[in-house]
């Protein structure tokens, strides 16, 4: 496995999550008394993940730029990297990209109580100008355009899927009044809906970028049944969720919590490894 994979999927978690928990912790938790202090709890471990997404930003850039220039030495020389960033198409869009994670990882880092709106804008931001990059980028005009359009849609309702599922077994780990159940049961409000969306969403990618619906035997096919694979498993147990989360006890609610985050982190994984693979079926 590369640098490049490992940087992608440590960019992906990280990027994903902080949307997740932007939009869901207001939302599930609007009103609540220990809301403020949740936010006091998990607001430093947030910065940290901001921390990542900023570094592994940087990261797969250099990563990118090695893989232009043939090795890692040429990849990191200064005119190198400046016609990477001015020459090509993902330079442009990476260089937004890597200064809106610096405006997050800034956001987070500031103290006390805050406006959930910021985050949510700029999670919101790192997600658009992640969605051009890789296989979304083959086609240009309308076409690129769109499918940078349903790209942007499937990142969002991933990682509104895996931010949610932290926030959520943060919670089950340490309630401090709340109850994880009836938490999880008002997202599976979402969370179903959102299986749709990516469901749709990864279909039309499939479609778009490998002009057909049904893997074959290639390498790219088979990362492609991994993460279907880890999808499935994540929508198992939030079906589960939906129907004994009431009654679960806190023990097993964080067990099935974490097996559908593991879920959820193997997609990620694979959707990072598929997008240095030839899109071949």
């Amino acid at each position: 496995m590369t640098a490049l994979v490992v940087l992608r999927f440590l960019h992906y978690f990280a990027v994903l999550s902080l949307f997740g928990v932007s939009v869901f912790r207001p939302l599930l938790l609007a009103g609540m008394p220990q809301l403020p202090a949740l936010r006091q709890r998990m607001d430093p471990v947030l910065c940290l993940v901001a921390l990542l997404a900023f570094l592994s930003a940087v990261g797969w850039l250099l990563a990118a730029s090695a893989g232009m220039a043939g090795d890692w030495h040429s990849g990191m020389q200064p005119a190198t990297l400046r016609t990477v960033l001015l020459e090509t198409a993902f330079g442009r869009i990476w260089a937004a990209h890597v200064i809106i994670c610096l405006l997050q990882l800034i956001w987070w880092r500031l103290p006390g109580q805050r406006s959930p709106l910021p985050a949510i804008a700029l999670s919101v931001l790192a997600i658009a100008t992640l969605a051009p990059v890789g296989h979304t980028g083959m086609l240009g005009g309308v076409a690129g355009t769109l499918l940078a359009l349903n790209q942007l849609l499937h990142l969002a309702a991933t990682g509104g899927w895996v931010g949610a599922l932290l926030l959520l077994g943060w919670i089950a780990v340490q309630p401090r009044g709340l109850r994880p159940g009836a938490l999880a049961l008002d997202f599976g409000r979402y969370g179903l809906p959102m299986v749709g969306v990516i469901a749709v969403t990864g279909l039309l990618n499939l479609w778009a970028i490998t002009g057909t619906l049904l893997p074959g035997a290639s390498p790219f096919a088979t990362v492609l049944w991994i993460k279907l694979a880890a999808v499935a498993g994540m929508l198992a147990l939030a079906l589960w969720h939906r129907a004994h989360a009431l009654r679960a006890g806190v023990a097993n609610l964080r067990l099935t919590l974490g097996l559908e985050w593991l879920c959820g982190l193997g997609a990620l994984l694979a959707v990072a490894w598929l997008g240095t693979l030839p899109p071949s079926l």
